[in-house]
């Protein structure tokens, strides 16, 4: 293995333990007791997803982060790919905090209002991202349209729970 595809393979190791970092952070307030007590209480909208389904979702989510990531630290160094690569961190960041404010601070309203700047974050992060390599910024499109989707959700859900909030 050349020197060059050994500092590859490390940089998207790199994003990719970044990106478990983030589901870890998250992970620790989906925990069975969490949502075993004031999640599972929770009045829910009927296109919510089964349990099982936002594990797979994340997972397949989080591997698309991390390579989009790692595409566009590959890329030429220019202000674009470090301006990318700032949202890349930023996004990351705000997505770890809403299942702390969702489900620790048992906080619908705080969650929505960080799935609603992550929106933001990731369509920045896909403009920016477009500059540099249009395959990074497309592997950004399903997670795009799973946090507007969540959006919804959580929406839905602290309306349907004022009492609760």
């Amino acid at each position: 293995m050349s020197k060059g595809n050994a500092r590859s393979l490390l940089a998207l190791t790199g994003f990719g333990l970044a990106t478990a970092g983030a589901a870890w952070y998250g992970a620790r307030y989906s925990r069975k007791e969490s949502r075993a007590t004031w999640h599972c209480r929770l009045d829910k909208p009927s296109p919510t997803p089964p349990k099982k389904v936002c594990p797979v979702v994340w997972t397949a989510l989080y591997a698309m982060m991390a390579w989009s990531g790692w595409r566009i630290w590959s890329a030429v160094p220019s202000r674009e790919r470090t301006h990318a690569l700032r949202l890349w961190i930023s996004q990351l960041a705000t997505n770890a905090k809403w299942s702390g404010l969702f489900l620790g601070e048992q906080s619908p309203t705080l969650a929505l209002a960080d799935a609603i700047a992550l929106e933001g974050m990731i369509f920045s992060y896909i403009k920016a991202a477009r500059k540099v390599d249009r395959a990074a910024a497309g592997a950004f499109i399903p997670y795009a349209a799973w946090v507007a989707y969540a959006a919804l959700l959580n929406s839905e859900i602290g309306r349907l729970n004022q009492r609760e909030a």
